[in-house]
């Protein structure tokens, strides 16, 4: 596997969030639902999805920075680089062939495992015979887990918002619920542990990517939501209450008298799901939504006309730009 940097394209002092944004961008472009005339598309996105494993966990990418593991997340080889150093033979140490004063340390002929049993703390002789030479063979791989499995999971805009479980169908055809981080936005990916395919070392994981559809009115604006809700000029002078549409259902919603096109109303609590906010009630906390005032004039202008004959505004709704 190659270095996890390089294969997010980061460099080692890249930030969680700068490690984040490029995993999801390498994540779309990557994702084999997007790149069905290419095969190497799974295996570059499974490598990817390993190499951000591993650095979005912040104890495992600083043992990988001080080489304590590699890139799969193995431990690395204590002995790695460990050979002969200057004035060393296999024949004995500075002497040439025959072993000089030390009896030939480290040859052939000599058993070092007392030595390891210092280093490493006594061992079954009946289950390892001594090892003969300097070195220690690595221990053995672990068994391979099943490949992942990736997935895309199109989610309403207002199940999204709201924070509503989704259902979605595995490759074996059971279909489960799946419960959606509070935050969620379009690119976020998911794990479903020991959901993929099985393997030796255990079953991989299900892969889900997260594709937040877009809404022909709600629009989002970090915790809030955004809309436009258009009222007559009838219910802007006199006031009035009317029905406004939440992605929880429509709410009644006060226009006060007088008021102008632009006015901003606030419903507390309608917006979208806070990441990492406290649970009120069992449910996350979520922002505002917010409801600018648009006002439409009659289609038959002419009844209105009438009754504004010989009124004139006297208001000067531009004298603070100076004209």
């Amino acid at each position: 596997m190659r270095d996890p940097y390089s294969t997010l394209g980061v460099p080692r002092t890249a930030s969680e969030q700068d490690i984040k944004s490029a995993y999801r961008k390498l994540a779309k472009e990557l994702h084999p639902d997007r790149n069905k005339d290419n095969p190497k598309a799974a295996e570059k996105f499974s490598e990817v999805t390993r190499a951000y494993d591993l650095l979005s966990d912040k104890a495992k990418r600083a043992q990988f920075d001080r080489g304590e593991i590699d890139a799969d997340g193995n431990p690395a080889n204590p002995f790695a680089g460990m050979g002969a150093r200057p004035g060393y033979s296999r024949g004995g140490y500075g002497g040439g062939p025959g072993g000089g004063d030390f009896g030939g340390f480290g040859g052939d002929d000599v058993d070092l495992g007392d030595l390891f049993e210092g280093l490493f703390g006594g061992r079954n002789r009946q289950q390892a015979p001594p090892r003969r030479g300097f070195g220690r063979q690595p221990p053995p791989p672990p068994p391979k887990r099943g490949a992942d499995i990736q997935y895309r999971l199109a989610v309403p805009f207002v199940d999204a918002a709201a924070g509503r479980d989704q259902r979605i169908t595995l490759a074996d055809g059971k279909a489960i619920s799946l419960k959606l981080p509070a935050g969620v936005e379009d690119g976020t990916m998911m794990r479903l542990k020991d959901k993929g395919h099985p393997g030796p070392g255990g079953n991989g994981d299900g892969i889900v990517m997260v594709e937040v559809g877009s809404h022909p009115f709600f629009r989002r604006e970090g915790d809030n939501i955004r809309m436009d809700l258009p009222i007559t000029l009838d219910e802007a002078v006199r006031g009035a209450k009317v029905k406004c549409p939440t992605v929880d259902g429509a709410v009644m919603l006060t226009i006060r008298p007088g008021s102008s096109g632009g006015t901003v109303l606030r419903l507390a609590g309608k917006g979208w799901t806070k990441k990492n906010a406290r649970l009120v009630d069992g449910k996350h906390e979520r922002g505002d939504q917010l409801v600018t005032l648009e006002i439409q004039l009659p289609a038959d202008l002419g009844p209105l006309t009438e009754r504004l004959e010989g009124w004139i505004d006297t208001a000067r709704p531009r004298e603070k730009f100076g004209l």
